[in-house]
């Protein structure tokens, strides 16, 4: 290990600086929202199967609930917008702007070059957790989605039912294109239900058994027009494996819900991000 140098503990007393301050960040009317959705009615369900993934439609201004209701289960949720799905979930921006973990007020934020919000959490039934002793939180965007090119490379076998490919059928499904080209529009998720952190040791990525329990939910608003993807993940509360059929797994129920007419007066949805484009050229 290379030898500190004296001025070491110095370096590191230098505080932090946010890298994105949020203060001009547009903010969500979450009690426009919440009074379009005291009205809402259901329009659509739909079921993700234990170890495979389910496709949903979102129009703008609806919301969507992912509900667990048989037993302890994490969900990875992919976003794109529905008429053009080059415009998918950024997990990154949207960690960097809001956290590792994301919850009530927070945005799933799209990727370049239209960097608009696609979907606002406007309700969250394991708020109560906030942060435990290991530094665990709920909901991240720290996981990229268990996937079979991984677990090949660490066990040496295929396994078909990771997050990665559960979520390419069922894009495959929606977009009726080959499942080649559906692996490259599966893209990096929110761990729904999932709670996570970095190890203080070594910091490592890890998992542990999720909090989540039947009638626990996750709620948002859709901002523009979505087509959702969620797998219920073969790791099923992840307390102890994923990518493997050993773990108890449970299915996933996303609900869609259309609010009033009227409801949501004032209310647009938003437009793409108005960056020139130019790069300096």
């Amino acid at each position: 290990m290379t030898q500190a140098p004296k001025d070491a503990d110095a370096r590191r007393a230098v505080p932090p600086v946010i890298c994105y301050p949020t203060e001009t960040l547009p903010q969500p009317d979450l009690a426009l929202y919440a009074r379009a959705r005291a009205g809402a009615r259901k329009v659509a369900e739909v079921i993700a199967a234990p170890r495979d993934a389910a496709g949903f439609h979102v129009p703008a201004g609806h919301f969507f609930r992912i509900t667990n209701i048989e037993g302890p289960q994490v969900g990875d949720l992919n976003l794109w917008h529905a008429a053009n799905h080059d415009e998918r979930f950024y997990s990154g921006k949207s960690r960097a702007l809001h956290g590792t973990h994301l919850s009530v007020g927070d945005r799933m934020w799209s990727c370049f070059p239209y960097l608009r919000p696609m979907a606002t959490l406007t309700e969250d039934t394991l708020g109560w957790y906030g942060q435990d002793d290991f530094g665990g939180r709920v909901h991240d965007v720290i996981g990229t989605r268990c996937d079979p090119h991984t677990h090949h490379l660490l066990s040496g076998q295929d396994y078909h039912h990771c997050c990665h490919s559960n979520l390419t059928r069922a894009y495959a499904a929606e977009a009726g294109v080959p499942v080649a080209e559906a692996a490259r529009m599966v893209h990096d998720v929110l761990n729904v239900f999932m709670c996570t952190g970095f190890t203080r040791d070594t910091g490592q990525y890890f998992m542990k058994a999720s909090p989540v329990r039947p009638g626990d939910y996750l709620e948002f608003f859709a901002e523009i027009d979505l087509f959702g993807a969620l797998s219920a993940c073969p790791g099923g509360d992840c307390s102890s494996e994923h990518s493997s059929d050993a773990a108890a797994c449970h299915p996933l129920l996303i609900e869609v819900f259309a609010p009033e007419g009227g409801a949501l007066a004032g209310w647009e949805s938003p437009g793409v991000n108005g960056y020139s484009g130019t790069h300096g050229m």
